[in-house]
C-alpha cells in the first residue's frame, strides 16, 4: 500500500500556541493565523455581514512558527471580518477564520465576539448530572437526535420548532396527549443525547426557514460555531451560541448529557475550503499523485497525522467541551482518524473531564492511503484507551450482513456465529465496543 504523501508535514513549522484566531478584550483584539507558506496576510473588514467591499485592510506582521499576526487596539465586538494570503504571486480567496469563534449569517464572513455576553442567566452554575454513582461509560444510555427533528414537526406542540431552543421548552405535548421534546427525551430514561453535528454545516441557507432543505451536518464548514439554521435568528451572531448553550443547560437540568456528533474526517468543500485556501495541501491526505485522498467518500481525507491539523481537533474538542459543556463526542468515520492523535484526544479531554465519553464508528468511507495499523478502527481497537468504537458484529450475526443478503445471520439458520455474538452480549460490563 503507497505511503501518504508527508513531505509537506515536515516542511511547515508547528505552532503550539493557544491563540489562534480573534483574541477579544475590550482594550483590544488580536488576530492570529497559522499561513506558513504564505508572502503576506491580510484581516479585511466588513461594516456589514453580507455583500459589500472591505472597510479596512488590516497588513498582518509575521510571527512565529509560521503564525500572522494583527493587533487592534480598542473595542471591536461585532466586527465582521475575514483573512486572505498571498500564496506565489496570487491572492487567495478571502475565507473566515478557521478558528471564528462567531459568524455571520451563512458563515461567510467571521464576527469579532465577546462570549461573556452570550452566556444564559445561570450559565457559571451549569453542570453534568451524575448518570450512576461513578459515571462509568458503561452505564450509559444513549440516544441520537438530530435538532431540527425533535421539534420540526407541525402537531409538537413546541413554539420554536427546528431549533435550539425547541430542546428548552417544557410541558409541551402533542394532539395525542403524548410529551414531546425535552420532556419526551427525560421520560425516556437516557443518561445521553447524542445530538448529530451541531457545528455551522455548509448546505442549508440560513436567511429562511424552507422545510424541503435538510442536512444531517456532515458537511462541516466552520467547526467553532453553532449552526445558524438552528438559531431563532440567524442574522444575529451572538444568537445561535447563547441558545445552543441554552440548549445544552435545558438538558443538563433534566438529567441529561449531551454528546457531540463532530466531523473532522472531511470537509464540506475541497480546493475552496477554508483549510485549502490558507495552507494548500497541508490539511489533507494525498495520493502519490497529488490527487486528494477520498476515504471519507465526500472527496477528501483530513490528515489528522499532521501536527496543525491534530492541533486543530484538540484546541476545537477542547472548546467546546469547556465553553459549551459539552460532555462527550462521537466521532464520524473515526477510521480515517489515526490511532495517535485519537489517543491524545482521549488523554488530554480527559484531563479536563475525566468521565468524558468518547466513541465513533469504527471504519472509512472508502479506500485511504493511511497504513490500516494506523487507523482508529474496530481491528486496532486494542490501541485506544478511553475510546469505544460501534461495531456492527452482534447485528449482522444475529440477522445477518446488511449489505449481503445471501449471507444468512444466527436467527435465519447459520452457524458457527455463536462466539461473536457471546462478545457482542456484555451487559453492563467494560468493553470497548458500542452495539448498535
Amino acid at each position: 500500500m503507497p505511503e501518504p504523501v508527508t513531505s509537506i508535514r515536515d516542511r511547515f513549522p508547528v505552532y503550539s500556541g493557544d491563540d489562534l484566531g480573534a483574541t477579544y478584550s475590550a482594550q483590544q483584539t488580536i488576530f492570529k493565523l497559522w499561513s506558513p507558506g504564505a508572502l503576506a496576510a491580510q484581516v479585511l473588514i466588513f461594516a456589514d455581514p453580507v455583500g459589500g467591499y472591505p472597510i479596512e485592510v488590516l497588513q498582518m506582521k509575521t510571527g512565529d512558527h509560521g503564525t500572522w499576526t494583527y493587533e487592534w487596539p480598542g473595542d471591536h465586538a461585532g466586527v465582521f471580518y475575514t483573512y486572505r494570503v498571498k500564496l506565489a504571486s496570487d491572492w487567495s480567496l478571502d475565507v473566515p477564520d478557521p478558528y471564528a469563534k462567531a459568524v455571520v449569517v451563512n458563515g461567510l464572513r467571521a464576527m469579532v465576539i465577546n462570549l461573556q455576553e452570550t452566556n444564559p442567566d445561570g450559565w457559571e452554575h451549569d453542570k453534568s448530572p451524575d448518570f450512576s454513582y461513578d459515571n462509568q461509560p458503561e452505564d450509559a444510555v444513549i440516544y441520537e437526535l438530530h435538532v431540527r427533528d425533535a421539534s420540526a414537526d407541525a402537531s409538537s406542540g413546541i413554539m420554536h420548532k427546528a431549533k435550539f431552543l425547541g430542546l428548552t421548552e417544557t410541558h409541551t405535548r402533542n394532539a395525542s396527549g403524548f410529551s414531546t421534546g425535552l420532556d419526551y427525551l427525560s421520560e425516556l430514561g437516557i443518561t445521553h443525547l447524542h445530538l448529530l453535528p451541531i457545528n455551522d454545516f455548509d448546505t442549508v441557507d440560513e436567511t429562511t426557514y424552507d422545510p424541503e432543505k435538510y442536512n444531517w451536518g456532515y458537511d462541516p464548514y466552520n467547526y467553532f460555531v453553532p449552526e445558524g439554521s438552528y438559531a431563532a435568528n440567524p442574522l444575529d451572531g451572538k444568537s445561535r451560541i447563547m441558545e445552543c448553550k441554552k440548549m445544552v443547560m435545558a438538558l443538563h437540568q433534566k438529567g441529561i448529557r449531551v454528546v457531540l456528533d463532530v466531523v473532522f474526517n472531511h470537509t464540506s468543500q475541497i480546493r475552496k475550503s477554508i483549510f485549502n485556501q490558507l495552507v494548500p495541501g497541508y490539511y489533507y491526505r494525498l495520493n502519490p499523485d497529488g490527487s486528494f485522498s477520498d476515504g471519507s467518500g465526500c472527496g477528501t481525507e483530513t490528515a489528522t497525522e499532521h501536527p496543525m491539523m491534530r492541533k486543530f481537533m484538540l484546541d476545537c474538542l477542547k472548546y467546546w467541551l469547556t465553553e459549551y459543556h459539552a460532555d462527550g463526542f462521537r466521532f464520524d468515520l473515526m477510521g480515517l482518524h489515526d490511532v495517535e492523535t485519537m489517543q491524545m484526544i482521549a488523554d488530554e479531554l480527559k484531563a479536563i473531564k475525566p468521565d468524558v465519553l468518547l466513541y465513533g464508528e469504527g471504519w472509512a468511507g472508502g479506500h485511504s492511503v493511511l497504513p490500516a495499523d494506523q487507523r482508529a478502527v474496530k481491528d486496532n481497537v486494542d490501541k485506544l484507551h478511553g475510546i469505544s468504537v460501534f461495531s456492527d458484529d452482534i447485528r449482522d450475526a444475529l440477522k445477518g450482513r446488511v449489505f449481503f443478503p445471501d449471507q444468512p445471520g444466527f436467527a435465519g439458520g447459520a452457524i458457527h456465529l455463536e462466539e461473536t455474538i457471546k462478545a457482542g452480549i456484555v451487559a453492563s460490563c467494560p468493553h470497548p465496543q458500542v452495539n448498535y
